[in-house]
């Protein structure tokens, strides 16, 4: 596939939005308080008591000892949006970019982007930088105050280690030689306590001994690990001493072969928390059992000096779990891999890069985001709700044109051949200021071949035998007849038009018809390849219990016409557009050009999956 990093912005086609046009000023302008979060009034407590009033910030991350030279934080809180670069963003990231971001910059704080790196095997600097593009096209930026506050767990390594001497020294900490099964079988169960290590007792110096050995890679992977030393008969099991480093002889895409022990999560997280001097650290529920040691952890380093008071506090949301969507990395590889989809980009997948593709504005995914409730309860969000979304941002701002998808063959027997005549439609309902579109009429046109019917049913009010409708913007016609090939297919449908009955002239409304139609010249007509998207599963839940998401795809996810654009529609990539009666589509960013349009369907015009 294409990188889906690499495609440059293209310059927006006149009269058509781009994806991000509905963007107007500031990224927190889409912010709304209609949907619940209960963090907001923490931060309001948390700011009214000045608890941060003698925080200080050196510009730069680092232990008490470096930010006691600074001055007093500007930022009034500091959140943080800290992905492992071992993967593309999807929605679910969207979720906590929105939230980190959008809280920081309504309470005059900074967020930081931070890549969690602490995991060499499957980290590398492809997602690096892919994430950061993605954050900058969701509309965020991390730059403030003359910092640029894009940071990574690599370059805490050595207060890292640091601390981990630091808590051995104290106590705290201890090297175990036992194998990683012998620890998990003496980590107890919920029901019945642990089992402490044979080297718990470890004399001080001997554990630091061997961990300076670990360190100088005296010791083969999965030989030795750092524990903390916290409760082994502790009710939490994340307190029954952690394991905080482990030894990897692994290449870093960052620091290269420099270290060959590498701290566990858990342990790294509150580090570079405290260390960037983060107030409020914004997690997913699956990091609420992990925040006693969180807590532990930043108080034994506070004590020892190492770190500042105040110290962050971690505050945990449900996840974002939207329906008909899986957003588990594993999952997403394997349907890349194995070919399910066309890469990472693919418009119908749920990472950020897809859904741009497709068509999404960072204003549609933020509104969405924005309308789902940050809470602690888990839930799962209707796809509707994106897809609503999407058609609450674009309408306002897409320009009108008219697409035939199934085209079907309409001859206007009594208008003269070679001759046409211009009619007019709004550019956009919403902005008279955009003016009028042109486009021709003519005798052979395309219509939708749903459009017509040799024998209507009841309520049918479009294109039969001896019915009358109206070509929007056009006329009114009457059906004369049709003709068959061979094979007994429909290949035209036969009308005459009523001269007095055009759009905009005083005959328009002299005859009553019931139905109206799209149309477009068959002689200047734009061919177009469209494709036709829709949900990735069939399945509500695809990944829920013990179900095979494979086989809850949807076979009709992606279909591919040839359709005919109205005359003047510019595909260049990203130009955007309601079609009327079928949706909103978008040119492909990769594949569409304007001499070769290629279009993705964004969104229907309305959610047929509730009918």
């Amino acid at each position: 596939m294409t990188h889906p990093g690499k495609p440059s912005e293209a310059n927006p086609t006149p009269g058509a939005s781009t994806p991000g046009a509905s963007d107007n000023a500031s990224a927190h302008a889409s912010v709304n308080h209609a949907a619940s979060n209960y963090l907001r009034p923490i931060i309001e407590a948390d700011l009214a008591a000045q608890r941060y009033r003698d925080k200080r910030w050196s510009g730069r991350p680092g232990p008490a000892s470096a930010q006691n030279l600074g001055q007093p934080d500007p930022a009034r809180i500091r959140t943080r949006f800290p992905p492992e670069p071992n993967g593309y963003l999807h929605l679910g990231h969207a979720k906590s970019i929105c939230l980190n971001f959008g809280l920081a910059g309504e309470y005059g704080g900074v967020c930081h982007l931070r890549f969690d790196d602490t995991n060499p095997e499957k980290e590398d600097q492809e997602y690096v930088d892919a994430i950061a593009e993605a954050v900058h096209w969701l509309g965020f930026d991390w730059k403030a105050d003359g910092n640029d506050n894009q940071y990574y767990a690599s370059d805490y390594f050595g207060w890292m280690y640091e601390f981990a001497e630091a808590l051995i020294q104290a106590g705290h900490a201890y090297v175990d030689a036992q194998t990683p099964e012998e620890i998990r079988a003496n980590r107890g169960t919920l029901t019945e306590p642990g089992v402490n290590s044979p080297w718990r007792d470890r004399p001080a110096a001997e554990s630091l001994a061997l961990l300076r050995e670990m360190r100088d890679g005296k010791h083969p992977d999965g030989s030795l690990v750092l524990r903390a030393k916290v409760d082994m008969a502790s009710p939490n099991i994340n307190l029954r001493d952690p394991v905080i480093y482990r030894v990897r002889h692994a290449h870093h895409h960052r620091t290269g072969d420099a270290w060959c022990i590498y701290p566990m999560y858990t342990y790294a997280h509150p580090i570079e928390d405290a260390l960037e001097g983060i107030t409020h650290s914004v997690c997913t529920l699956e990091f609420e059992d992990q925040r006693p040691f969180y807590d532990w952890l930043l108080a034994r380093l506070a004590e020892m000096g190492k770190l500042n008071q105040p110290l962050p506090r971690q505050y945990e949301f449900a996840r974002l779990n939207v329906t008909y969507v899986v957003t588990s990395k594993r999952k997403l590889l394997q349907l890349v891999k194995e070919g399910h989809v066309d890469g990472w980009d693919d418009p119908r997948m749920p990472t950020l890069f897809g859904l741009r593709r497709r068509g999404y504005t960072p204003s549609a995914i933020r509104l969405f985001c924005d309308r789902t409730a940050v809470t602690k309860s888990d839930s799962r969000i209707d796809y509707s709700l994106l897809e609503q979304a999407a058609r609450d941002d674009l309408d306002p701002v897409a320009a009108r044109s008219v697409a035939v998808l199934d085209p079907l063959k309409l001859v206007i027997t009594n208008y003269p051949e070679g001759r046409f005549e211009m009619c007019q439609a709004p550019r956009n309902p919403h902005a008279p200021e955009a003016g009028n579109r042109e486009f021709p009429f003519a005798r052979e046109l395309w219509i939708e071949r749903d459009d017509f019917r040799e024998e209507a049913p009841k309520k049918y009010f479009r294109l039969f035998p001896g019915n009358l409708v109206r070509l929007k913007y056009g006329y009114v016609v009457k059906c004369t007849g049709y003709a068959k090939d061979a094979a007994g297919n429909i290949t035209e449908v036969h009308a005459e038009y009523l001269p007095e009955t055009r759009s905009g002239t005083p005959g328009a409304d002299s005859v009553k018809v019931k139905g109206n139609i799209t149309w477009v010249s068959a002689a200047h007509a734009v061919p177009a390849t469209v494709h036709l998207y829709d949900r990735l599963f069939a399945d509500a839940t695809p990944d829920a219990g013990d179900k095979d998401f494979l086989a809850c795809l949807n076979p009709n996810s992606r279909q591919t016409v040839q359709a005919w654009l109205e005359p003047g529609t510019v595909a260049t990539p990203g130009a955007t557009w309601q079609f009327e009666r079928l949706g909103y589509f978008t040119a492909d960013r990769i594949d569409s050009t304007p001499e070769a349009p290629v279009l993705n369907r964004v969104v229907t015009l309305r959610d047929s999956w509730g009918a």
